[in-house]
């Protein structure tokens, strides 16, 4: 067919070849994969394009294709008729052969294209299937290998550090190799993996410090092979995401931490462990939740929801830990705080351990008897002078060795009254009793308050019946004398040994010893000295170059140097031991008294002493014993606790006068002595009251504590430090020194008897009779009278008498005879009165004239 021209149309081909240009729109594509794994594509839509056929129809075109664009669909390989012209008036022309040819190759390149990405489809699907089967042995190892680790991690101590642990955990130190990783059937993506899985987990610690909260660390990745080239992570863009030869994939370990933020960084569930939770009376929230293994705020959160709102250091009673700790699942063992003295004393003995001691003898009678000097013979020694007055105020422990039954342990106590503590406690301690009365003064008030203590203690008594060298000795009057306070010796048909003795002259001292050995012997004392350390605390003084030293007697056991000792409210570590001569040594056994060197404080005398295992068991106890102290000196003082009878003589004596003193003694025995005799001499009007009482010198705090509340400052055997004396001087407080008991406790009761209100003693001086009243100008009534008995005194005081009833109290302004003023009348004689501040006076009334004395009380 020819071209035709016709004039006036557009020339519609040109002299270049005509060629077809796809119509796109480029677009991006997120396509989503398993695992949570996605990829951006790009994405060309092709508009629909009508080309003119035969019949008129338009002819279909592919709409959407991936990767890249596609072109047209053929025609079916040959020219298809031309299209009629549109109602434009436009006439398009058939396609020429090199039209046709470019729509073939075309059409092929897009078939092998199709093919192309079949292929890679295919091989993109074996590699997704290699890397979920690598994935899941993966998991499966690493679920291994941390069941592996679990086991292994409750097999070690639990004294290992959690440091230690997570160290181990984070470098695997003892993890297992882990199994080997296949290599990819699509060249070396996958065996680069571990690599970039390696890198993840390093960089994975830095942003989070160790200690800290959070999810748990995964497993340990694989590593890769050392020879491995390590893969290079590049930006992600859409020209990485879209390439055909790397695929970009999340590590296992990204895949893991994203699964725990999904669950809300909770670690697996772990078997909840019920433990038997100790519980005191009291008991804080740290130390409740520390006993049951649980967080401390969760025990505040469960007292919130009960209404209580609390800090982790408030304490809480009994009760309501239980409650807590049983709704926490865990059972409850109640105990008392005075369990933590359970097994501390009294722990029975195996028989067969038992080996034999020495008698302890507590020497007792009345003061001035000779107990000391009778002590002092046997050990051949000089206590007595080195006594104040002769008196013993000191208690002393001595050991002696004996001719035939060896060693006997004396304990000399004071025979004052005031030392009844101190006499008490000697009879508790000991085995035998040696009661010393004088053979010229008999039995005596403290002889019978010994005889008392012996009896109370169950102990053996031998009555030694001292001073018989005297003329006027009679100790057949002592033996007498003894029966009425049921003490019957043998010479009588009783059982108690008597020996006559005489500690000037020395006399019968081995009889006495042998006595002592002979009863030691009947008694058959043994103890176990091959364990923990028991015994009582004698005397305790303060030191000033040796600390606070304890006289100690053992009792069962045997004590070392190095032992921690717990005595009352005060612990410590033996640093020496001293015996009764004065000698160190480095053990005491039963029945050895000795002075030990070490105590944090100053035990009281007579606490029981015992060794304990650890400083925390000797903390734990002097703890308690120290809050037990308190809390009952502050019941005394308070007076909020006690019995009706109690509260009644409180409330007695509330408003009597109190005698502030501070007092510092040389050893706790005569600080008890000296508080007790000065709690006697206090009355329902007044009473010494002790601010402060210790042991050791006089302190500038003394000092400072007696200015502040006005207190006398008292020392017995004690003298104040250089500030102290200083201090006393600024302020005008006066020391008093002491070093005799009796001294003390007079001084005492006469400064006492100074706050004492003094008596009102009247002394009747006589009577009179009113005959008459007169009414005098300017000076108002007066009553002639007749003096009826005694004497009437200008100036006395006066009762005015009616009908046997007193109607007035004063004193007597005027009195005179006839019109002169009169000093005294007497009886018989007439007189004129006048009464200050009263003029009801009547006839026939009685006037009463006495005078008034000041008269000052003593205790």
């Amino acid at each position: 067919m020819s071209e035709t021209k016709t004039p006036g149309e557009k020339k519609i081909g040109s002299g270049k070849t005509l060629t077809l240009k796809p119509r796109t729109e480029t677009g991006v594509v997120r396509q989503s994969f398993s695992h949570g794994r996605t990829k951006q594509v790009v994405v060309e839509k092709v508009k629909r394009r009508v080309i003119g056929g035969g019949d008129g129809k338009p002819e279909p075109v592919p709409q959407e294709s991936t990767k890249k664009p596609q072109a047209p669909a053929p025609r079916g390989g040959s020219a298809a008729p031309a299209a009629p012209a549109p109602k434009s008036g436009v006439v398009l022309r058939t396609l020429t052969e090199d039209e046709r040819n470019a729509r073939a190759h075309a059409l092929a390149d897009a078939r092998v294209r199709e093919a192309e990405e079949r292929k890679i489809a295919e091989e993109e699907a074996r590699r997704r299937q290699s890397r979920e089967s690598i994935e899941k042995a993966e998991r499966e190892a690493a679920e291994a290998r941390k069941r592996e680790e679990e086991e292994r991690h409750r097999r070690e101590e639990e004294a290992k550090r959690k440091a230690e642990q997570e160290a181990k955990k984070r470098f695997g130190d003892e993890t297992p190799a882990p199994a080997s990783v296949p290599a990819s059937p699509g060249g070396g993506r996958l065996g680069a993996r571990p690599q970039v899985i390696e890198a993840e987990d390093e960089e994975a610690p830095r942003g989070r410090r160790p200690g800290t909260g959070g999810a748990a660390r995964p497993a340990p990745a694989v590593k890769a092979p050392r020879g491995a080239a390590p893969k290079q992570r590049t930006r992600l863009t859409v020209v990485n995401a879209t390439s055909a030869d790397e695929v970009r994939e999340r590590s296992v370990a990204s895949f893991r931490r994203r699964t725990q933020r999904l669950k809300g960084h909770h670690d697996e569930p772990k078997e909840k462990l019920a433990r038997e939770v100790v519980i005191p009376e009291t008991i804080t929230i740290q130390e409740l939740a520390n006993r049951m293994a649980e967080r401390g705020v969760d025990v505040i959160r469960m007292l919130m929801k009960q209404g209580h709102m609390a800090k982790i250091t408030d304490v809480i009673d009994a009760d309501t830990a239980q409650l807590i700790a049983e709704e926490l699942g865990h059972t409850v063992k109640r105990v008392s705080e005075a369990d933590v003295e359970e097994g501390l004393f009294d722990t029975p003995d195996d028989p067969d351990e038992l080996d034999p001691r020495a008698p302890v003898v507590t020497i007792m009678g009345h003061v001035d008897h000779g107990k000391t000097s009778l002590l002092d013979a046997i050990r051949s020694a000089n206590v007595v002078s080195g006594e104040a007055g002769g008196i013993t105020q000191h208690i002393g422990a001595y050991q002696v060795e004996s001719p035939s039954h060896g060693k006997i342990t004396f304990i000399d106590t004071p025979g004052h009254a005031a030392f009844t503590a101190m006499r008490a406690r000697g009879a508790k301690v000991t085995d035998i009793v040696v009661l010393v009365v004088a053979a010229d003064d008999g039995v005596m008030p403290q002889t019978v308050e010994a005889i008392q203590h012996a009896k109370a203690a169950k102990v053996p008594m031998i009555v030694a019946i001292n001073k018989i060298d005297k003329p006027d000795a009679k100790p057949e009057r002592v033996r007498t004398e003894l029966l009425q306070h049921e003490v019957q010796v043998e010479s009588l048909g009783g059982d108690v040994l008597d020996v006559e003795v005489s500690a000037l002259k020395k006399m019968n001292l081995d009889k006495l010893l042998e006595t002592i050995g002979l009863q030691a012997e009947i008694l058959d004392l043994k103890a176990n000295p091959r364990r923990l350390a028991e015994g009582t605390v004698i005397e305790a003084k303060l030191d000033r170059g040796r600390g606070p030293v304890a006289t100690v007697l053992i009792q069962r056991g045997t004590l070392d140097i190095g032992d921690i000792v717990v005595a009352g409210s005060e612990w410590g570590r033996v640093r020496a031991l001293i015996s009764d001569k004065g000698e160190n040594v480095q053990q005491a056994g039963p029945s050895v008294p000795v002075e030990i060197l070490g105590f944090n404080g100053t035990p009281d005398a007579g606490d029981r002493l015992a060794v304990v295992e650890s400083e925390a068991r000797a903390r734990e106890i002097a703890t308690y014993r120290e809050r037990q102290r308190r809390e009952k000196q502050a019941a005394r003082q308070t007076g909020m606790r006690g019995s009706l009878e109690q509260m009644m003589a409180q409330a007695k004596t509330a408003g009597r006068k109190e005698f502030p003193l501070v007092i510092k003694a040389d050893v706790q025995g005569s600080l008890e002595a000296i508080i007790g005799a000065l709690d006697k001499l206090g009355t329902d009007e007044v009473g010494a009251r002790v601010v402060l009482s210790g042991v050791g010198g006089i302190t500038e705090s003394d000092i400072t504590l007696a200015e502040s509340i006005g207190a006398a400052v008292i020392g017995f055997n004690v003298r104040a430090h250089k500030e102290a004396r200083e201090a006393a001087e600024r302020d005008g407080i006066e020391i008093r020194y002491y070093n005799i008991i009796y001294n003390l406790v007079d001084d005492v009761k006469a400064a006492m008897s100074g706050l004492l209100t003094p008596e009102r003693r009247e002394t009747m001086l006589g009577n009179a009779r009113i005959q008459e009243v007169f009414n005098v100008s300017k000076v108002g009534k007066v009553a002639g009278c007749i003096v009826t008995d005694g004497t009437v005194e200008r100036g006395a005081e006066v009762r005015l008498i009616r009908d046997n009833v007193v109607v007035h109290e004063g004193k007597l302004s005027q009195l005179k005879r006839f019109k002169d003023d009169a000093k005294e009348v007497k009886a018989g004689q007439e007189c004129g009165m006048a009464f200050e501040n009263y003029q009801d006076m009547r006839v026939g009334d009685v006037i009463e004239c006495y005078r008034v004395e000041q008269v000052q009380r003593s205790l």
